[in-house]
């Protein structure tokens, strides 16, 4: 993490010194493809049909561009930021908490949208999201966002959605009569502090939480003391999609949070797995194709933002994984996304997810609020039983 990172998780003023400084000018015109374009990305965004043939949208642009893809999948937003900090990338597909620190620390350039025709088309909500915009400067193109689900086994609880996250929380019975103990899982990533802080929003209003990214020392502690004990009843602090899928099927998880990508597969392979939007409400994430400052394939990687607004790739691709296109277009006449798919994976719920962003010292809601390095530190604690 370079000194400049480390001083603006502090304070989004930083902000407003790294647009000065992360590049003098956005490309001004398209020139040659060079031939290649390297993206660092979340599990199942980037798909060449491996998996099913159905879900490809990495062949065409290959053919049309010459522009050989390569994928380097990373499990958690720190990740994507450390790999993005070591350099070799041209794209990435941030979540909110970590677009602002990627504009921060130098990491991603100011994009012309003028050379990325499609932009026009994106979700009005999402032209000017604060997690990659700033001083009406982009940093990047929208891609997919959506909720992060209760994942359950319907086995566990009787065919009966839980209403509320106290499920993973909380020690309690569930429906078939076993404890909980043992058999939830929570995230292994820091931003999860804020699925704490979003249930005693619900159920300690005198703590005063007004928004789950902006909490003082006491709220802080509270989240901090609440997943302390959920660390007695979690079997395992997930982050890779596969081995979260894996557990549910064979090591007797039966309540988690998850991405409707995970339920989706689950589902496709016929196992009692469904999921919910509990009473407390859902944290998410709204994710943005962000370009490398020293991006060694800046034209290719121009080519591929735009490939990523088509209404094909993002009817796919969000059928895929369960999310929600960035470009409403794609929510009619997809075969794969159906026209009622928007609907199912929240495309009108948007006002009702807390989005992922990344926690600073200087907020809005109060004088002062716990920095992100803090939350990452503490949340290592936790997980180590500390």
């Amino acid at each position: 993490m370079t000194n400049l990172l480390k001083s603006c998780t502090a304070a989004l003023a930083c902000l407003s010194f790294a647009t000065q400084v992360i590049a003098a000018e956005p490309l001004k015109e398209l020139g040659k493809g060079e031939g290649a374009v390297s993206i660092v990305a979340w599990a199942g965004y980037i798909e060449r049909g491996e998996t099913d043939k159905n879900y490809d949208w990495v062949t065409g642009f290959e053919k049309d561009t010459g522009c050989k893809v390569t994928v380097k999948t990373a499990a958690t937003s720190d990740e994507m930021v450390s790999l993005m900090n070591e350099g070799g990338f041209d794209l990435v597909t941030a979540s909110g908490d970590a677009s602002l620190r990627l504009i921060a620390g130098k990491r991603v350039q100011p994009i012309n949208t003028d050379l990325i025709p499609s932009f026009k088309n994106v979700d009005e909500r999402l032209q000017k999201g604060p997690w990659y915009t700033v001083g009406d400067v982009h940093y990047g193109v929208p891609y997919l966002w959506g909720p992060n689900v209760l994942m359950y086994n319907t086995d566990a609880f009787k065919d009966k959605a839980p209403t509320s996250w106290k499920v993973v929380f909380e020690e309690e019975t569930l429906p078939d009569g076993k404890s909980n103990k043992g058999r939830v899982q929570a995230y292994d990533g820091a931003i999860y502090i804020a699925d704490a802080a979003m249930y005693l929003m619900a159920h300690k209003p005198d703590l005063g939480i007004k928004d789950p990214y902006e909490l003082n020392e006491e709220q802080y502690k509270a989240a901090l003391d609440l997943l302390r004990g959920q660390r007695k009843l979690v079997s395992r602090y997930w982050h890779d999609a596969m081995i979260q899928i894996d557990d549910f099927k064979n090591e007797g998880v039966v309540a988690s949070g998850s991405w409707p990508f995970q339920v989706n597969l689950m589902q496709a392979d016929k196992q009692k797995i469904a999921s919910t939007f509990p009473e407390e409400g859902v944290t998410g994430w709204a994710d943005t194709t962000m370009l490398h400052a020293d991006a060694e394939h800046p034209n290719c990687a121009y080519m591929w933002m735009e490939h990523s607004l088509s209404a094909k790739v993002q009817g796919d691709a969000a059928a895929w994984f369960g999310a929600v296109p960035s470009v409403p277009a794609a929510c009619k006449g997809n075969e794969l996304m159906t026209d009622t798919g928007c609907a199912t994976n929240g495309f009108d719920h948007f006002d009702k997810i807390k989005f992922w962003k990344t926690p600073v010292a200087k907020c809005t809601t109060q004088s002062e609020c716990v920095p992100y390095h803090r939350w990452v530190s503490d949340y290592v604690g936790v997980i180590g039983g500390r």
